[in-house]
């Protein structure tokens, strides 16, 4: 795993500097402490930074073509990067290390832009083609690796963190209040939007093509897309079987590595699915590593040692206490824009942990959007049913209950009920309704805030011919899980220099999944129906029986127990800088209602707490 870096002058008398491009590799060296590299001609230049985990002795980047008219620099993981390397030489191809980063070139040579077709891992990668004077940029389908940039003003600046491309020196700062609304929304920065106007996300299985022709041309091309097919005439035992044998084979390719690995394991089915297959696919025990906290209603730690047993595995644990806040500064840092979920600081403890360790750990991430895992979808299906014949009937009901129900009282999943609109999809996955950010935001004569699935728009669109729950699963994916999760335990594992693979999100095995009726995925009121049964010879009664905790912090005790003064000082007391774009009084009201214990605002505060040091840290 690795951080790339780039510069591209529009025109081409206008030189890179080393230092330059050094600038900005040095303050992603977390990303890769093992060594740098850098390629410069004229007005391209393109910077590396590189965490060892396959060939050790000679996958030295950037890597060129035979006669170094190609040249790239790649994040990621290539699992099927062997076959590739294979066909590539009967066809001609000369390879000269034994890296998967080598293949990508020779596959851009012989299959152009459409080489990405062929790859199956995460990765973001930068490909420079000197002889069509041509920038080709790609992000993994899933969105699993970061990739960040501008385009504007002469000049094209990536990066795979946001803090690259500022470290370049000249691109705008100015605040996007779409990224903000975004923000307090959902508590992560959707789309292609970043916090920065001027700093766009390459979304998930996208290229970026930059060409000189007759003019300078920045363009995005979809080269995937999620497709629910269900097929009804293969059996649930079947779905099964295959499921099982799709599942372990992904898991094996997913542990090759010249590094030591192992997996975090929290207990809950996918992690536990993921340590079984590793322990049927290894002669060796598998490090398992596990965070927990001393309120017992939020530990799993219980499940996580009964798999690390069953599987013989080197279990590692450690206890997160109330006094983590103070690492509230270095998320930011690691962030680089307000990111609201509070699972960043265990996740971060986790990484830090496992590093002590291993250099690439397996993650179970993607096996709840996948497989309809999450409580919510249960919920929202169930008040989705409730059809009205008349459409004004509809918007008067709906209007009429949100008036009739305290603001103080909601939840999860009332969040979708509350917005007075039962087809605002994505509406559930708010921390702050778009009723509360009317209250909460200053506009300043800006664009007005608008509902979830305004912000959702494409997603939907693409989306709306499935059934309700491919539909909840598609907008997961697409947002939820490459915005929040993904980012999440990139950010966290890079900072700590650990290498994070999730197989649940093998694009093989995930496409085999949306083939699979949404009606075995959530059978009755049994989520991830299918998986458990394809699983169950690996699962002991009391995993496969267990409500679903998640990676829960229990920041609601912490903000009403100990951390209490530290909430009034920071977002009251002592003057705060969201000021300028929030409404303070309304602040004050949810810091309030909080402490009553009639409503759990926790998640609210904690959006608030990091976007006032996001704020501290930038203004300085």
């Amino acid at each position: 795993m690795c951080g790339i870096t780039g510069i591209l002058n529009f025109d081409r008398q206008k030189e890179i500097s080393l230092s330059e491009i050094k600038r900005m590799t040095d303050v992603i060296s977390h990303r890769g402490p093992d060594e740098e590299g850098f390629y410069i001609n004229q007005n391209i230049g393109l910077g590396f930074r590189r965490l060892s985990v396959i060939d050790l002795k000679t996958g030295h980047q950037p890597i060129s073509n035979e006669d170094e008219t190609v040249w790239i620099v790649f994040n990621g993981e290539i699992y099927n990067y062997l076959d590739l390397r294979e066909n590539l030489t009967n066809q001609g191809h000369v390879f000269k290390t034994k890296s998967d980063t080598e293949t990508i070139v020779h596959l851009y040579e012989q299959y152009g832009t459409q080489c990405v077709q062929y790859l199956r891992g995460m990765f973001d990668f930068c490909i420079w083609d000197d002889k069509k004077k041509q920038l080709f940029c790609a992000r993994d389908r899933f969105g699993i690796k970061p990739f960040y940039y501008y385009a504007d003003k002469g000049k094209m600046v990536f990066s795979s963190e946001i803090k690259g491309i500022l470290r370049e020196g000249t691109v705008d700062k100015d605040l996007s209040y779409d990224a903000l609304n975004s923000y307090f929304a959902f508590g992560y920065i959707t789309s292609d939007l970043s916090i920065y106007k001027e700093i766009k996300k390459l979304r998930p299985a996208h290229y970026l093509l930059v060409s000189f022709q007759n003019q300078v041309t920045v363009e995005t091309h979809r080269y995937w897309s999620i497709q629910f097919d269900p097929d009804y005439s293969i059996s649930e035992k079947q779905w099964a079987e295959e499921l099982e044998q799709c599942f372990s084979e992904v898991v094996k390719q997913h542990m090759v590595s010249d590094v030591p690995l192992g997996a975090f394991l929290s207990g809950g089915i996918d992690s536990t699915c993921m340590v079984a297959m590793m322990a049927k696919n290894s002669e060796q025990p598998i490090n398992t590593f596990t965070i927990g906290f001393k309120e017992e209603k939020y530990n799993e730690l219980v499940y996580a040692r009964q798999t690390a047993k069953k599987y013989g595995c080197e279990h590692h644990e450690y206890i997160v206490e109330p006094d983590s806040i103070s690492l509230l500064p270095k998320l930011v840092c690691i962030y680089d824009e307000p990111f609201a979920d509070n699972s960043a600081i265990p996740t971060y403890y986790l990484s830090k942990f496992a590093r002590e360790h291993v250099t690439v750990a397996l993650s179970g991430d993607g096996g709840d959007e996948l497989f309809a895992g999450y409580d919510i979808y249960s919920f929202l299906r169930r008040i989705y049913k409730y059809n009205f014949s008349s459409p004004a009937l509809n918007t008067v009901l709906w209007g009429s209950l949100h008036k009739m129900i305290p603001e103080n009282v909601s939840g999860k999943g009332l969040t979708y009920f509350l917005s007075k609109n039962p087809n605002d999809l994505g509406a559930h996955l708010c921390i702050w309704t778009k009723h509360e950010r009317e209250k909460l935001i200053i506009q300043n004569g800006r664009k007005e805030v608008i509902n979830a699935s305004e912000l959702f728009k494409r997603d939907i669109l693409r989306s709306s011919k499935k059934d309700f729950i491919s539909n909840l699963q598609y907008l997961d994916l697409q947002t939820y899980m490459v915005d929040d999760i993904l980012t999440k335990v990139d950010r966290s594992s890079m900072m700590n220099s650990l290498e994070v693979r999730v197989p649940f999100l093998d694009h093989k095995f995930a496409e085999l999944s949306f083939k699979i009726p949404s009606q075995l995925k959530i059978k009755d009121s049994n989520k991830k129906y299918i998986l458990k049964r394809a699983m169950k010879s690996f699962l002991s009664g009391n995993i496969l029986n267990q409500a679903k905790k998640g990676f829960d912090v229990p920041i609601s005790v912490w903000f009403t127990g100990r951390l209490k003064e530290f909430v009034n000082d920071t977002l009251i007391t002592h003057n705060p800088l969201l000021g300028g774009y929030l409404n303070k009084d309304y602040v004050r009201k949810v810091i309030n209602d909080n402490l009553t214990g009639m409503r759990d605002f926790s998640s609210k505060i904690w959006s608030l707490l990091f976007f006032e040091e996001w704020l501290k840290q930038t203004q300085q």
